[in-house]
Parts: structure tokens; C-alpha cells; sequence
């Protein structure tokens, strides 16, 4: 996809209200499954995963604030961000002091809406800038509309497509939708997720790869729930995939098992890119701290831009359209997609003829007129995997020593296998 078409997907995923449930997340899905088929399953609230349960399903018809001149003040239809996620219907007229209890603002950002919810505890609330605040009338009286409904016999949505492999061996790439207008730390991950599928399934690809897209947290133990036993034994690797939309530097957020293949490819090429690489810390993040928890323990990283709460406009309003770039995304696209050709590719192999160097001048491999300075990125690739294929080293392995591109050494290994000179280690 170009830019122009993702820009198109994000207008229309933009103002639904998704939460951890509801019809804002189905209508998303909608849309989304017009480009990636998802499975898309319905997990009935009251559902008991590990510890957790499902919750209720959160549905909004319209919430607001009115002045004592019947003016809305605030209005969940300017902004979904102005209603606290998850509150319980309400209708009466109070006082400013009994209204105040229930407004949320960030005093050091006072132009910017804030992010809030309250999924397991009952409340409500409203959420507006602190200058919207400052101009309140405290001595007037307010009524105050939420028709919401919580539903305990309604459902959570989660999606899940694949792209079927040669093996059984399976990545997963993983995302989240629950949260309603924001483009970072929402619709990016999404929006990679599609353009990674559109670009995976033009491959010819070895492993299989699972595109997981449910809301935070109760999604990923939801889905572990139902299959951690499976990943145990056919997880080669996954990325949890959020804030990947904005122009900053990438960062690595490594699994728990901290040295995985997921790990040290990742690593290396986001290195490459001047990123931050991060050990795995469980006291905040994503879905990785679910895959990575101590019974589980898979190897899950998460990969970003600018790190979730290391940037001022995370969970607000500012976190908007022009926060973002479309250019970024697909900046990410290509970073994601060189990781995982390099998963993809990374066999050991066996040189056939170890005993000294192989003479490739006579099998057209090597230039038969020497010059300083003739040898070409392939041919030192080729000369690299000759001596490192020992049964021991991997491609990859062989790409950190020598510093030397992926493409390079695809094109080298298939001249070789083709000359019979390597083989792969069964």
C-alpha cells in the first residue's frame, strides 16, 4: 500500500469508539477485514481466562455536559477522548463541586484531552483540557448525560488471520484495538499489521504467520488462554507492534528470554538504524508481558518508535493524525519486513569442500583478472559463508560477523547451493 491508501483506513478507523469491547470495535474490524480476512471470534463477557474475566460489553448512544443555559460544554460527539472509557449511564443536575469529582484534565498540558478508563471498577466520568476546565462557571449548575450500557451478556471481538507456511513453526505479529481516537499508540499498529500482510503474502514463506489484532492485556491472556499449550511448542517468534507511526528513532523492547533468534535479529538491524535497545521490564509495556510471563515465557519482543510514555502526546488528544506520519509506517513496514526475511533465511549450512578455499575462478564465481578492490559484496558474502559454514554458524550469525547485507548473501548462498559446493545441515 502507498501512503494516500493507508492515510484512506486510518479516516475511516479514526472516529469509531472502540474500548475493550462494543460496536466500535466490530465496525473497525469491518473495515479492516477488506484488507486482511480476519477470523474474527466473539468471546462471550463473564468468560473466565486465568485470572481475569471478560467484561461486560460497553456500548455509547451520546454523552455530554450541559451549562445552566442548556449550552453542551463538553460532548463525547466532538471527541470520544471526553468520556471516561467505560462509564455507567447517568442523567441528573448537580453542582460544579459534586461535578468536579468526576472531571479529569492535565494541568502541565492544557490544551490536550486526556485518555482515561475505568473498565474494572464502576464510574463515570469526563475527561477535558484543563483551559476547557478553567472556563467552567463554579457556581452554576450542570446537567450531566451518559447513555452508555454495560452488558453482561455481550461480547469482547478479537481477530486473528494467517498466512499458512511450509512449517508449522509460527511468528506472530500483534497488535491492539481498544483504544478510540488516537493515531500513535492506536491505528498505527494496525495499519502495519495490513501493510506486513499485504507485503508477507506476495512470499513464497517457511514459517506460518498469525496477525492477532484484540485489545490490550484481556485479549492477549484471553487468547493464551485458549492456546498458550500450542505456542509452547510451535512459537519461533512474535512482535508486538504499537506506536510504530510517529518520526522518532526505533526501539526494542527485547523478550524475557532476552537472547532469542526474535531478539538478536531484531537487535541487529535496529542497531543499524541508531534504536534503542531495551531488556525486557514487566512493570509496564504491552501484550509482551503477557507472552512473556513466567509460566508462558515466549520469545516476545515489542518494537516501537518513540516508546510508549516518552512522548507528551501518549493517551491525549495530541495524539492525533498530525502526530503521525504515513511515511513512518512504512518505514516500519520495511524495517519489520528485513527482520523477518532474515528469520526466514537464517539456516546453517555445510560447506562440501572445507579443505582449504574452494577455487571459484573456475566455476565463474571469482574475478580471473586481479585488481585491488574488485571484489564485490557478494563475492566477500560468499567468501564469508564458505568459511563460517561449519554445521555451527547460521546466515545470520555470518551476517553479524561480516557486516555484510541480507540480499548479498541470498544471492551468494543460491550460487553455492546451485554449484554444490554448500549444503543445508539437515
Amino acid at each position: 500500500m502507498n501512503t494516500t491508501e493507508l492515510e484512506a483506513i486510518f479516516d475511516e478507523l479514526w472516529p469509531l469508539n472502540r474500548s475493550l469491547s462494543g460496536e466500535g470495535n466490530r465496525r473497525s474490524f469491518a473495515i479492516l477485514n477488506h484488507y486482511m480476512p480476519f477470523n474474527i471470534r466473539e468471546i462471550p463477557s463473564g468468560t473466565t481466562c486465568f485470572d481475569w474475566t471478560i467484561p461486560p460489553e460497553w456500548n455509547v448512544n451520546e454523552a455530554w455536559i450541559k451549562d445552566d443555559k442548556g449550552q453542551k460544554i463538553v460532548d463525547f460527539r466532538d471527541n470520544n477522548l471526553h468520556l471516561l472509557g467505560y462509564s455507567t449511564p447517568i442523567h441528573e443536575t448537580m453542582s460544579f463541586e459534586m461535578l468536579c469529582k468526576h472531571l479529569y484534565t492535565l494541568p502541565d498540558f492544557p490544551d490536550a484531552i486526556p485518555y482515561r478508563t475505568s473498565y474494572y471498577s464502576r464510574r463515570w466520568g469526563f475527561c477535558l483540557s484543563q483551559n476547557q476546565f478553567d472556563k467552567l462557571d463554579k457556581t452554576a449548575q450542570y446537567e450531566v448525560l451518559i447513555d452508555s450500557s454495560l452488558d453482561e451478556k455481550g461480547s469482547m471481538t478479537v481477530g486473528e488471520a494467517t498466512l499458512k507456511g511450509d512449517s508449522e513453526k509460527c511468528v506472530y505479529l500483534t497488535s491492539y484495538i481498544c483504544h478510540p481516537s488516537m493515531a500513535n499508540n492506536e491505528l498505527s499498529g494496525p495499519l502495519l499489521l495490513l501493510e506486513l500482510y499485504q507485503r508477507l503474502k506476495q512470499k513464497h514463506l517457511h514459517y506460518t504467520y498469525k496477525f492477532l489484532l484484540m485489545p490490550e492485556t484481556i485479549g492477549s491472556i484471553w487468547y493464551l488462554s485458549e492456546h498458550y499449550q500450542e505456542m509452547l511448542q510451535n512459537t519461533l517468534a512474535g512482535i508486538v507492534l504499537t506506536c510504530v507511526g510517529d518520526r522518532g528513532n526505533f526501539s526494542l523492547k527485547k523478550s524475557r528470554i532476552g537472547d532469542s533468534d526474535i531478539d538478536r535479529i531484531a537487535s541487529y538491524y535496529i542497531q543499524q538504524k541508531k534504536g534503542t535497545l531495551i531488556d525486557f521490564f514487566p512493570s509496564g509495556g504491552s501484550d509482551e508481558r503477557q507472552y512473556c510471563s513466567p509460566g508462558i515465557n515466549l520469545p516476545f519482543c515489542s518494537i516501537t518508535r518513540t516508546m510508549y510514555e516518552q512522548y507528551k502526546e501518549y493517551h491525549t488528544s495530541k495524539d492525533n493524525k498530525a502526530f503521525i506520519s504515513f511515511e513512518s509506517i512504512l518505514g516500519s513496514a520495511d524495517l519489520l519486513e528485513r527482520i523477518i526475511d532474515t528469520l526466514e533465511n537464517d539456516e546453517i549450512f555445510i560447506n562440501l569442500m572445507p579443505y582449504c578455499e574452494v577455487q571459484l575462478g573456475k566455476r565463474g564465481l571469482y574475478p580471473t583478472l586481479s585488481a585491488v578492490g574488485n571484489k564485490s559484496d557478494e563475492l566477500k558474502a560468499m567468501m564469508w559463508l564458505l568459511n563460517y559454514s561449519d554445521g555451527k554458524h547460521s546466515l545470520f550469525d555470518i551476517i553479524q560477523k561480516s557486516n555484510i547485507n541480507l540480499d548479498n548473501f541470498l544471492s551468494a548462498r543460491n550460487r553455492l547451493l546451485e554449484q554444490h559446493i554448500i549444503k543445508k545441515k539437515s
